[in-house]
């Protein structure tokens, strides 16, 4: 679960875009606190409700306390329906989209038991002002890069100077061009509740190096 940040707290990792139910067991096992899943099909690393089925099965299997998280964008309502009737449903659904405070509002509404996190992008200062309306409505924020073609999983990273003294009621995770090696530039600026890496992982899309997986859970712990 990402909670906000103390300094009793570890912040959290999240590993996203996996595509293997190999890759999520052996990640599963370095005891992050999430793993993604990408549900949006014009993705790269789009994976479909068998499949996404398998590996949150493999990654219940490891441990019940990770959150597996789907990530999907602009959906109808209908389809949050059929998504929380899975035989194994994600225990959060991560929204990457446009969707409105209103959207939140109502998916909160009619799914209480699922948690709700809200990707937004960000290019500058301005970005950052609209998040404050959406945060009685979700249960963590997370802040990507923008890019102008892409949604997320694009490497971009956003330019951390924007975050620098800003707080936000809800639990807030940083993504965008995570690795390892600029995890010590970012902790001397920022707390962020929680930390998303995924395409500055990969051999190629949706396929990790887990090497590099466990250089970077490697050094978030060492700066707890």
């Amino acid at each position: 679960m990402i909670r906000k940040s103390t300094s009793k707290r570890s912040t959290a990792i999240k590993i996203c875009g996996l595509t293997k139910t190999s890759q999520a067991r052996s990640i599963a096992e370095f005891k992050i606190n999430a793993i993604g899943v990408i549900g949006v099909k014009d993705s790269p690393r789009f994976v479909p409700e068998e499949e996404c089925i398998k590996i949150f099965n493999e990654v219940e299997k490891v441990s019940s306390s990770i959150e597996k998280v789907l990530v999907i964008a602009n959906e109808k309502l209908e389809e949050v329906k059929c998504i929380n009737n899975r035989s194994t449903p994600p225990s959060v659904i991560q929204l990457h989209g446009n969707e409105s405070v209103n959207y939140c509002r109502q998916l909160k509404k009619e799914f209480p038991t699922i948690k709700l996190w809200k990707a937004f992008r960000l290019k500058s200062i301005n970005d950052l002002e609209n998040i404050s309306q959406y945060e009685k409505n979700i249960d963590a924020i997370l802040l990507d890069a923008w890019d102008d073609n892409s949604l997320g999983g694009t490497g971009n990273r956003i330019p951390i100077e924007l975050l620098i003294n800003k707080n936000f009621k809800a639990p807030w995770i940083l993504a965008g061009g995570i690795s390892a090696e600029i995890i010590p530039e970012i902790f001397s600026k920022l707390r962020p509740d929680g930390i998303d890496a995924s395409s500055r992982l990969e051999i190629s899309p949706g396929i990790k190096d887990i090497r590099k997986v466990e250089s970077l859970i490697r050094e978030i712990r060492k700066q707890n």
